[in-house]
């Protein structure tokens, strides 16, 4: 191999390590929102548990967030939750996803 090849496919290596990471970073996100909309529906242990990977489940619709953002308003918005709260609760959950996921590492 050439210095040039040697140097695409580390560029790829690290492009896919940081698409593998983005996902689990995301899915972490979307599974702790799962939980704080389950605390805001009143439920708990294993019904928790059960609606967080529901929440998860639902990003694998479309690209983006609104997939995710649309099945929490539908079934919190009859809770007197707005999507500002919604939107905060992902952003904030972003950050802590990273954090346990680059302390798992």
């Amino acid at each position: 191999m050439t210095t040039f090849d040697d140097r695409e496919k580390a560029f790829e290596n690290l492009y896919a390590r940081d698409q593998e990471l983005q996902f689990k970073v995301t899915a972490r996100r979307n599974r702790l929102t799962g939980l704080w909309a389950a605390g805001k529906l009143g439920l708990e242990g294993d019904a928790a548990a059960d609606y967080a990977k529901a929440v998860v489940a639902a990003d694998f619709e479309e690209a983006g967030d609104a997939d995710v953002i649309r099945k929490l308003m539908a079934d919190l918005g009859a809770h007197g939750v707005t999507e500002a709260e919604v939107k905060a609760a992902l952003d904030a959950n972003q950050a802590e996803a990273r954090r346990q996921i680059m302390e798992a590492m």
